[in-house]
């Protein structure tokens, strides 16, 4: 079979943090599917990509729901694998994007479960989110033998509490929405004067807030924001 399948890692906005081999894979497409917010929508990976398309590639856009019906959702996990090995069996060279890395919370795990490993699929990783914000807060992510957690704002307090108590390290992905929450569980455990929060990494309305004692619980927060925390790591807010 001559067709290829690649699912590729845009970076969490920036468009100069592609990495080299998705750029030049990105340009000898003949179809690209990039997945949407909402149907007919905007896709920020789409627009991460755009100057690295050939004029011949193909469009498609793909709305994955972000309901608690599982089968809705996977329904369209469903049609969308079925597309990708068509295109495939076409004998095209197909991509799908996902921002950040395709394999950490990306709906492409939902698609890879369906595909399998064939031999015509190749990955292709990104620079995540956590890593760029790292970079631009100055943080770092772990140290010598401290311990890294990645946890989603989605999981339950006790969770969440007890990464924050067990890891020197941890990710906070999926702030938005629960940022009072989050707030008050650093003051509870003491370590909030060793995280920082950053909103839309790399992308032109970046937000960074290094000192979260002073963030109102109320601060309006974009979809993208993240915490980090480093627990021998103090932020300086001079």
């Amino acid at each position: 079979m001559s067709g290829r399948l690649y699912a590729l890692g845009t970076g969490p906005g920036a468009s100069d943090l592609i990495t080299v081999r998705a750029a030049r894979i990105i340009g000898k497409l003949d179809v690209l599917y990039a997945p949407a917010g909402r149907k007919g929508g905007d896709s920020l990976a789409l627009s991460i990509v755009r100057e690295y398309l050939s004029d011949s590639t193909e469009l498609r856009t793909c709305h994955f729901p972000m309901s608690a019906d599982n089968d809705e959702k996977a329904v369209v996990w469903d049609e969308t694998a079925a597309a990708l090995k068509h295109e495939v069996e076409q004998g095209k060279q197909v991509g799908f994007i996902t921002l950040g890395d395709s394999m950490l919370f990306s709906t492409w795990v939902f698609l890879l479960a369906r595909i399998g490993n064939p031999e015509w699929l190749e990955i292709v990783p990104g620079v995540t989110s956590f890593a760029a914000i790292a970079s631009r807060a100055q943080l770092p992510l772990a140290m010598e033998a401290q311990s890294l957690a990645v946890m989603s704002c989605t999981a339950s307090h006790q969770e969440l509490s007890q990464a924050l108590r067990a890891h020197d390290c941890v990710v906070l992905m999926k702030v938005y929405g629960r940022f009072a929450q989050i707030k008050a569980l650093l003051q509870h455990l003491g370590i909030i004067q060793h995280a920082v929060l950053m909103a839309e990494a790399t992308l032109p309305n970046e937000q960074c807030f290094l000192n979260l004692e002073a963030v109102p619980d109320d601060q309006q927060l974009p979809y993208f924001s993240t915490i980090l925390v480093n627990k021998q790591w103090s932020m300086s807010v001079g």
